[in-house]
């Protein structure tokens, strides 16, 4: 089958060449012109037959809202333009509209695999009218994992589905990452364990955790042990926020989603100002230490006892309210620190602006180097 392909990046790259190797016909098209296979999008559609198929696979927001507007110049009736970056769902019904009022099919395709996809084969969430996207069932089942087609394609629904369910998706993914990195944080805080990236590889078979992301994180131990000199900085990609929207706007109960979230956002604060809030407050209701930014931060062993701030009296207090604090745990260590310990070069302004200017990417986001893949 014949397809242009627009959008040339990580995965985008990576597709083209699967769905080569699955004998198809893939013209490329690209604003850098060293993995580009022609030089405009009208010469991309120049390129192919009528009645063509077109993927788009570029950063979401404008960037795809300029690329839509473009084809729905060039395409004819009964072309059919795929969007499978990350888009927002209610864009798929906006972007369906206006093609489709020119007879041009749009179908929204949610697709999960990072770089392993090229090898290991895609996730496809699909959303369209069902002759749209049984036009392009033969690109869909080669980019998709080998075996059933139900285990690794579906046809969620109506236009904006594909991208909804790859929505929930990442929020899912969300939460599963924070739990093992919760685990490895525990795991290492224990002095009797000595072995931690062995504890997470006995994990990898027969276990009910079992997971390819548990076999990347038995990897990234491999590559870099302990973890040593990764900054605690994590960016996201945006899918999170809008599934956590979506919980709220539906009443649905989101509380891994939204802890791993906001995880993220405290992994960018040099000096959390909400903590530096509590700290200050400490210090003002019971007379303990606060202390400032330039000075030494106290030696805190592990598996110390937590000391308790028993004799803190709170004014006009008598018997201690439930949840009060009689029990500071946190008294012997007064003032937030950055975290991680680490420095201003991981850190520091330049490079929380670096990593804001990051766009998000059409798969999960993983940008390490392909290694080992996962396992069947």
């Amino acid at each position: 089958m014949q397809l242009g392909m627009i959008g040339l990046g990580k995965m985008g790259a990576n597709m083209r060449d699967r769905l080569r190797n699955g004998g198809h016909e893939v013209v490329g098209y690209d604003l850098n012109p060293e993995v580009r296979d022609v030089d405009s999008l009208q010469a991309l559609v120049q390129s192919l037959q009528a009645p063509r198929v077109v993927w788009v696979m570029v950063p979401h927001g404008e960037p795809t809202q300029q690329t839509v507007d473009e084809l729905g110049e060039l395409l004819d009736e009964g072309d059919l333009v795929i969007e499978g970056g990350n888009s927002h769902f209610s864009d798929d019904v906006k972007h369906h509209e206006q093609l489709g009022a020119k007879g041009i099919g749009y179908v929204d395709c949610g697709v999960s695999g990072g770089v392993w996809g090229i090898t290991e084969g895609y996730g496809l969430m699909c959303g369209g009218d069902p002759e749209w996207v049984e036009k392009a069932m033969p690109i869909f089942d080669t980019l998709r994992p080998e075996g059933p087609r139900e285990e690794g394609w579906v046809h969620a629904g109506d236009v904006g589905s594909g991208h909804y369910a790859k929505m929930v998706h990442n929020g899912i993914e969300y939460g599963l990452m924070h739990a093992y990195a919760e685990g490895f944080e525990l795991l290492t805080a224990k002095d009797a364990v000595k072995d931690v990236k062995g504890v997470f590889q006995a994990w990898t078979r027969g276990t009910v955790v079992r997971s390819w992301l548990l076999d990347l994180m038995v990897k990234a131990l491999d590559e870099t042990p302990g973890l040593e000199g990764i900054s605690e900085y994590t960016t996201d990609s945006g899918e999170g926020r809008w599934t956590l929207i979506e919980g709220i706007e539906h009443a649905v109960p989101m509380p891994v989603l939204s802890a791993a979230l906001f995880a993220r956002f405290a992994s960018r604060q040099e000096n959390s100002p909400a903590m530096q809030a509590v700290a200050a407050l400490r210090g003002q209701f019971g007379g303990h230490a606060v202390r400032m930014l330039d000075e030494e931060a106290p030696q805190v062993h592990k598996g110390a006892e937590p000391k308790h701030d028993e004799g803190a009296a709170r004014p006009g207090a008598g018997a201690e309210a439930p949840g009060g604090e009689q029990h500071d745990e946190g008294a012997a260590q007064a003032g937030p620190t950055s975290g991680s310990g680490e420095t201003e070069g991981a850190h520091g302004p330049a490079a929380q602006e670096q990593a804001a200017e990051a766009g998000p990417s059409s798969g999960s986001g993983d940008t390490g180097p392909a290694g080992a893949g996962p396992r069947r």
